[in-house]
């Protein structure tokens, strides 16, 4: 293609094809701002969020001033263009007019019918409750500081875990028993140590788990809450967390759990019972002390006296 053959552009032109392109950029600035803000809605953590949200206003903000610049350009460029360049007039050709008219049939117009839809069933709003502190709980109350309303929690992001950067393991909001240990993670900002903070754990509207603490983790950061009930608690149906910063509800997610709850196996525990066990002692037989048998001395022998030898008798003499 050769620009030879193209008409020359004049300097009038030439301003309002770049008075089209800047309309064409304003246009673009604010679909791309616009959307940026969207999509910033869809960010879990608060301060990425709010990066996005920052960047969507910045391109509509230019685009106001491309706007600026597209009315001054289109108000006041021609003038000045004609006031700095000798502008040369181009005559325009004009084409004789014909002089056999041609017939153009007009098309009829045919309407379209329209179909009415008629709703099978009529779906009646319910109204919700606004979530609240049960007044047994704000009883316990211990926090010494009125939260500001600066205050902000980012939207809960669910798992069953996270690392050392707080990203959640096993992110989701539907999950299938067993569940065991579930973590609700959130950032915050403009916290302030002594605040009351209070996070309900409610399945299917009915409180199941709560905690309510003195806050004593700075003005931002990431935090957690969470909960780990025995395996037969978990029942299936849709679990609601609530945060609180002292009674004004901050931030609220949900999750669903599927499948029948685990039944714990029952543990057997063996008693012992106890035996009687007989100790026989054994009693102290006598010991025998062997007798010597005398021996039989014998009698002694008899012995016999002497007989008596009588003596002679006297005579007296005469």
């Amino acid at each position: 293609m050769s620009f030879e053959n193209l008409p020359p552009l004049d300097i009038i032109s030439f301003i309002k094809t770049i008075v089209v392109l800047l309309a064409i950029a304003v246009l673009a600035l604010f679909w791309a701002g616009v959307k940026m803000i969207q999509k910033s809605r869809e960010v879990g953590y608060y301060r990425l969020r709010k990066g996005q949200l920052i960047g969507g206003w910045r391109l509509i903000f230019f685009g106001f001033i491309l706007v600026f610049l597209t009315f001054a350009l289109n108000r006041y460029g021609p003038p000045t263009a004609t006031n700095l360049f000798e502008l040369t007039v181009t005559p325009t050709l004009t084409l004789a007019p014909s002089l056999t008219p041609t017939e153009t049939i007009q098309p009829t117009i045919t309407n379209t019918p329209t179909i009415t839809p008629t709703l099978d069933k009529t779906y009646t709003p319910t109204v919700t409750p606004t979530p609240f502190v049960p007044i047994a709980i704000e009883a316990q109350f211990e926090g010494f500081v009125t939260p500001p309303a600066s205050v902000v929690f980012s939207p809960l992001v669910f798992g069953q875990g996270f690392d050392e950067d707080y990203n959640p393991i096993n992110s989701g909001t539907i999950y299938t028993n067993p569940v065991g240990h579930m973590y609700a993670l959130f950032s915050y900002d403009q916290m302030v140590d002594g605040i009351q903070w209070t996070a309900l754990w409610l399945y299917e509207g009915d409180l199941v788990y709560y905690e309510t603490l003195v806050w004593d983790s700075g003005g931002g950061g990431y935090g957690f809450t969470d909960y780990e009930p025995e395996p037969e608690e978990w029942l299936p149906g849709v679990y609601q967390i609530q945060i609180f910063a002292g009674t004004e509800l901050k931030t609220v997610g949900e999750f669903t759990v599927n499948g029948e709850a685990v039944t714990s196996t029952p543990t057997i525990t063996q008693t012992l019972t106890p035996t009687a066990t007989f100790t026989v002692t054994p009693t102290s037989t006598p010991t025998l002390t062997p007798t010597t048998t005398p021996t039989r001395t014998p009698w002694p022998t008899p012995t016999f006296l002497p007989t008596w030898t009588p003596r002679p008798t006297i005579t007296p003499k005469r």
